[in-house]
Order: structure tokens, then sequence, then C-alpha cells
């Protein structure tokens, strides 16, 4: 992997929405995006944080996803990029889809 850096963030494990997840996920992608412009990074890949092993559905994780991002990007100027690397073609239709309802 050609990269200057690795953003490691650690998503919440999936509990049903009752212990706050939402706004952890949210933070997870906020936290990740401040630190990589703290470091001057133009552009950043996220995967779908918390949908594999920790069962966060991809539905609702692709739509906090987007709209912290988006609210990001509407607070600032960079990055100038930011990329969703998605491990499946189902998962790759459930975020196009909330592009669509989200921007």
């Amino acid at each position: 992997m050609k990269a200057r850096y690795v953003i490691h963030t650690v998503g919440p494990i999936w509990h049903g929405g009752n212990r706050d997840e939402p706004r952890l996920l949210s933070d997870s992608y906020r936290n990740s995006l401040e630190l990589a412009v703290s470091r001057g990074v133009k552009t950043i890949a996220f995967p779908s944080i918390s949908t594999g092993a920790y069962g966060y559905p991809v539905e609702k994780a692709g739509r906090i996803a987007l709209k912290t991002v988006k609210s990001f990007l509407e607070e600032r100027e960079s990055p100038e990029e930011v990329r969703f690397v998605l491990f499946s073609n189902s998962d790759f239709e459930t975020y196009r889809e909330a592009v669509e309802e989200t921007l």
C-alpha cells in the first residue's frame, strides 16, 4: 500500500443502536478527518467502519459515514478528496443509495 499515513480508528460494536453507536461511529470518521487535516493530508480513503466483525448494519453505517463526511467538508476545505473503499458490490450499492439520499 502506497500511503504517507495510515490512520487507524476503532468504530463501535453494534448492540442494536441503543448504546450511542451512531454518535460513536460518526466520531470515528470525524476524528480521523481531523487527524488527517492536522497532517496536511489531501486525500483519504475509508472502509465501511464497524460493518464487518462489529456487526454495524451497512445501511445505517453508510448514511452516518456520508453525513459525517459531508458535514465535515462543508466546514473545511480539506481534505480535497474522500473515498470509500468497500468490500462488496452489495456494500457499494448500499452506499450509492445513501449518497443519493444524503447528497
